[in-house]
């Protein structure tokens, strides 16, 4: 798949016991997630890593079978510990944010989506000073989680104005992309924003997207505005950072000390979103 998201594993991320023995599984995790450890690498043996974390054997047999249990990693008596991280069976799925709009018509097409809930109500202060809604606006409210290889990897909160949304239904958006029902409903997409930050799952996202409860998530914000500047979508966008990866090219331009770099807009490049 081209496209947004690393699928490493379809089992959930569930830290072990003991504060040493999870430093140690989200340093072996993030050496594997990370690309420092590749799929078919040999680990240290368990004395090896106990020597090198400063902990016990007891400590690291821990984090070594939370690993396992998430499958990065595969234990075999005798053999030792080997990296399964799935990379080289499943393509990354990663965004690019200079061809952003095709990619999320095409990642639309190449994942499924389940929704979780549908409503229409007010938009929240924050949205609507985003989108430049009225106070009293309403909005159409819907929360989907988004699979790849029916793995969950991103939890999708979005607000659309009522008078555009109320041209599809609940069944439609379970079903098809937003940008692709947006149109159909005459909308005429010009431009969108988004910045990414950083968060941990609360019980709700974790359950439902297979993690564990204060895992780090990446956050990103989006409005979507349309030919005329209005505000016809905000995505709040919630994705586990080992299965989804942004992406940005960027080229060096200017002269002497006014030499900088800035994004590559227009260039081709890889991803979905």
């Amino acid at each position: 798949m081209r496209g947004v998201s690393d699928v490493q594993t379809n089992r959930a991320d569930t830290l072990p016991e003991g504060a040493k023995a999870q430093r140690v599984y989200l340093s072996l995790r993030d050496q594997i997630t990370g690309g420092a450890l590749s799929n078919g690498d040999s680990l240290p043996g368990e004395q090896r890593l106990a020597e090198t974390f400063g902990v016990s054997r007891v400590t690291v047999r821990r984090a070594l079978d939370a690993l396992a249990g998430t499958g990065l990693i595969e234990r075999r008596a005798g053999s030792g510990t080997t990296v399964r991280n799935g990379q080289g069976e499943d393509k990354p799925v990663a965004m690019n944010f200079t061809t952003l709009m095709p990619q999320l018509v095409e990642m639309g097409h190449s994942t499924t989506a389940r929704l979780l809930s549908f409503s229409y109500g007010t938009a929240p202060d924050f949205v609507a000073r985003a989108m430049g809604l009225a106070a009293n606006d309403e909005v159409q409210i819907a929360t989907r989680v988004r699979s790849a290889d029916d793995t969950p990897f991103s939890h999708l909160t979005t607000y659309v104005p009522a008078a555009i949304a109320r041209n599809y239904s609940e069944d439609d958006l379970a079903s098809q992309p937003l940008f692709a029902l947006l149109e159909r409903s005459g909308v005429e997409i010009e431009e969108a924003h988004q910045s990414v930050s950083a968060t941990l799952a609360g019980p709700e996202v974790a359950d439902a997207l297979g993690i564990a409860v204060g895992s780090a998530l990446l956050s990103l914000r989006r409005v979507v505005r349309d030919i005329n500047g209005n505000g016809v979508e905000y995505l709040s966008g919630l994705y586990r950072p080992d299965m989804f990866r942004l992406e940005m090219p960027l080229t060096r331009v200017g002269q002497g000390a006014a030499r900088h770099w800035e994004p590559a807009i227009g260039q081709d490049g890889e991803g979905t979103a």
